[in-house]
């Protein structure tokens, strides 16, 4: 049996491709580019078309086909649309999958639905303001949105055209360098990333919180795995409010007072994976075998606290 693997890439798809070949699985490799370092790392490699055009299905499919893969592993949330759509076509082809809602996740993807959705739950959001005319609302979201701010896509990933603002004045320049531009109070506190899976029926299944210490392009690259009972807690509620399944990377702050702020989700592993992964928690072939039907082991995904990533990959210790 192989694996499809997407996104291979990219961080999420290179951790998910090192981890299944690790387990003894065979792992087909997908991806837009043409030299994606995943191509290097699994057994089989496959040029497919972005998740925008027409022929991304069928090449998704004629990958399929040709390497006999039984399974597939989505690490990009813009794929996950259209291959959710394709489940039947998948299935047709011997691929099992289990991909999230659509509406999930688009609560996701757009930051502004993503406040908008989450706004009466109780849990605690940063601020935050949609900007449609820069010129025309950078006054409106002043007063909004107390400042300093920060400013992102509404629609963006990583830390791409992510800029910040202390001054009224810098928020309206601001606002024009960055598209679609969403206005959010900037957080002070500890940053944290929560790796979670949520299963078939509704359940959180695993919570590994690990504090951001070091980022490089929205990367967590120097972290370290922690407990907060009441973090998972959270977590749970928060992705049962989105309506998401399947793996997530939860982001946000803690204050020094033990404030909980959540800034965003996404529907997919994380860049950080390799940290949850070495600390323990099986959350890749654990998915993998609710893909293929299986019941979720809850003891594979039980994590060591205290455990430091140091150089991406390169180095994970226990304190």
């Amino acid at each position: 049996m192989s694996v499809l693997v997407t996104g291979a890439g990219g961080p999420a798809g290179i951790a998910v491709i090192r981890e299944l070949v690790r387990h003894g699985e065979r792992v087909v490799a997908l991806d837009s580019g043409p030299r994606a370092v995943g191509f290097e790392l699994a057994h089989e490699g496959h040029q497919i078309a972005r998740a925008d055009a027409s022929t991304f299905l069928a090449s998704v499919l004629r990958a399929a086909r040709l390497s006999g893969a039984d399974a597939l592993v989505c690490t990009v949330a813009e794929e996950m649309e259209p291959l959710q759509a394709a489940e039947a076509e998948l299935a047709d082809a011997g691929v099992a999958s289990w991909l999230p809602e659509p509406d999930a996740v688009v609560r996701c993807l757009d930051k502004w639905e993503f406040a908008q959705h989450l706004a009466p739950s109780g849990l605690s959001l940063p601020a935050t303001g949609c900007c449609f005319e820069p010129v025309r609302d950078a006054d409106r979201l002043v007063e909004e949105v107390p400042g300093p701010w920060i400013v992102k896509p509404r629609y963006g990933r990583g830390s791409r055209d992510v800029l910040t603002a202390d001054l009224p004045a810098d928020l309206a320049w601001v606002l024009l360098r960055v598209p679609d531009p969403i206005v959010q109070t900037r957080l002070s506190g500890r940053e944290f990333t929560v790796d979670a899976f949520v299963d078939r029926a509704g359940e959180l299944v695993a919570a590994v919180p690990r504090w951001r210490l070091e980022t490089r392009g929205g990367i967590s690259v120097t972290g370290k795995t922690f407990r907060h009972p009441r973090l998972v807690e959270k977590t749970g509620q928060l992705l049962t409010t989105i309506g998401l399944r399947g793996v997530a990377c939860v982001q946000g702050f803690i204050t020094d007072d033990e404030e909980i702020t959540f800034i965003e989700v996404n529907p997919r592993f994380s860049g950080g994976l390799p940290l949850s992964l070495g600390a323990g928690a099986e959350l890749v072939t654990e998915y993998l075998r609710h893909v293929r039907g299986l019941p979720v082991r809850r003891d594979r995904l039980t994590y060591r606290a205290d455990v430091w990533m140091r150089r991406y990959f390169e180095e994970i210790i226990d304190s």
